[in-house]
């Protein structure tokens, strides 16, 4: 069954089964902008092996554990089944049926009128140990895209490619290197991260590291033919990692079968594990700068993630070259001028001061 969430200029979707947020569609300037990813596929496509997810892959979702584990990969909220709880006007939220690490899990959404934005968060009620997390958005970049960052220290692959028998990755595996727009190619090339797509028929995943000094994480993809921009944003201190699966056509079983195309997964957590150099080194680099490793459960208390989601029209195409964010106004600026203001609640995502950023240019089985 899916439940509708609305307010004045954007309607949301949700699936209970996974706790998908299926479908995100905002009405700005005249125009219908609904940016988020699809698979091609019917759920009896699906092998009775893969993931559960699989079979319902669209939009975002949580991952949580991020990556492989006992209840299936991404974990027991991204196969698992979600209840609607009773909520407030303008908010849904639902509950996890089982646990993560002992703690109850609760979703929930909120909308805003004339906000072009989901307020996303998760709560973790008790619990203990810590885990790999991340919010699993999927951008669909079916005439490609451009991508912008808050400032990354470093971009760093897996240690394994994601696929080399039954399909084919770009990147160099694993590789780490300040300089997105650079990055190793598995040719001994380069490949430009902030350019969507990195290869015609190929499966990838890497991951960029913030800046300890941000105040605000964002991701920008810029759909240029489509005439919007998506956005997610962060508190980096919360989450300090932008992982992007690229997904394109590289899989040639089922039920992928090479046509899978025009996926961006733009999926923002903490997730030491999936980064094959920094993963190994002791102390690891984001411990080493303050940053969370990982999501760590209080159990004794609640533990607490929050996201946000949006998408705007942007006509000119232009990359976006940084954002501010002061007195409940996001400014997004191109990066020949275009402009725009657009109303959020500055302090949801409780960072820690008003910030702007401009950008220039151990082996486990991973299926996404």
């Amino acid at each position: 069954m899916t439940h509708t969430l609305a307010a004045r200029g954007i309607t949301i979707t949700f699936i209970p089964r996974g706790g998908v947020l299926r479908h995100m569609t905002i009405s700005d300037q005249g125009a219908t902008i609904a940016p988020l990813h699809q698979a091609p596929w019917s759920p009896d496509e699906t092998p009775a092996e893969a993931p559960p997810h699989q079979a319902w892959l669209a939009g975002d979702f949580l991952a949580a554990p991020f990556g492989p584990g006992p209840d299936g990969l991404h974990g027991l909220p991204a196969n698992g089944d979600w209840r609607i709880l009773p909520s407030a006007t303008g908010t849904l939220r639902a509950i996890l049926d089982g646990s993560v690490h002992g703690a109850t899990v609760i979703k929930e959404f909120s909308l805003q009128d004339d906000h072009p934005f989901v307020y996303q968060r998760h709560l973790f009620i008790g619990g203990t140990g810590a885990f790999p997390v991340a919010n699993h958005a999927m951008v669909s970049l079916p005439h490609g895209g451009k991508l912008t960052f808050s400032r990354k220290r470093w971009w760093e692959t897996m240690a394994d490619p994601l696929e080399t028998t039954h399909g084919r990755s770009r990147l160099a595996y694993p590789h780490r290197a300040e300089d997105g727009a650079e990055f190793p190619a598995a040719d001994g090339g380069t490949v430009n991260l902030h350019r969507y797509p990195w290869g015609e028929a190929h499966e990838d995943f890497v991951a960029g590291i913030e800046d300890p000094a941000s105040r605000l994480g964002w991701t920008a993809v810029v759909r240029p033919e489509e005439g919007d921009l998506f956005l997610s944003l962060r508190n980096p201190s919360q989450l300090p990692m932008t992982m992007l699966w690229h997904s394109n056509g590289g899989r040639n079983y089922a039920p992928w079968n090479g046509r899978h195309t025009g996926c961006l997964g733009v999926e923002e957590g903490a997730a030491l594990s999936v980064l094959g150099l920094s993963s190994r080194e002791t102390p690891d680099p984001l411990t080493a700068a303050g940053q969370p490793a990982q999501l760590t459960l209080d159990p004794h208390g609640t533990t607490e993630i929050r996201h946000i989601l949006g998408a705007v029209h942007w006509p000119s195409g232009q990359s976006v070259a940084g954002i501010m964010l002061d007195d409940n106004v996001l400014t997004v600026t191109g990066d020949w001028g275009a402009e725009r203001k657009l109303p959020i609640l500055a302090s949801w995502l409780g960072a820690e001061a008003p910030a702007t950023v401009t950008n220039p240019k151990p082996k486990v089985d991973w299926d996404f």
